[in-house]
């Protein structure tokens, strides 16, 4: 899983059929100067932290046949805790 922070949502006035209802946002992978494409059944906003899912383990969440979805946000991130801080 990766951690990320929302950056941008993405318009789409078109989209393939099998796409479920939900938003694709971009994010930025933390650490980093990556930016990848996410769905997001959650509804979270831009500026929040993220846990993102990628590969099969994000298309298998899907009910029935899988959509062409290779990254999903699986949660917010409320606080980081680091015992050794």
């Amino acid at each position: 899983m990766i951690k990320a922070t929302v950056t941008g949502r993405i318009w789409s006035t078109k989209k393939l059929r099998e796409m479920p209802a939900g938003s694709i946002l971009e994010v930025q992978v933390e650490g980093t100067s990556s930016t990848m494409l996410a769905f997001d059944p959650l509804s979270c906003g831009i500026g929040e932290k993220v846990i993102v899912a990628t590969g099969s383990v994000a298309a298998s969440w899907f009910p029935g046949k899988a959509p062409p979805v290779d990254a999903l946000i699986v949660g917010l991130i409320d606080e980081t805790l680091n015992p050794n801080a």
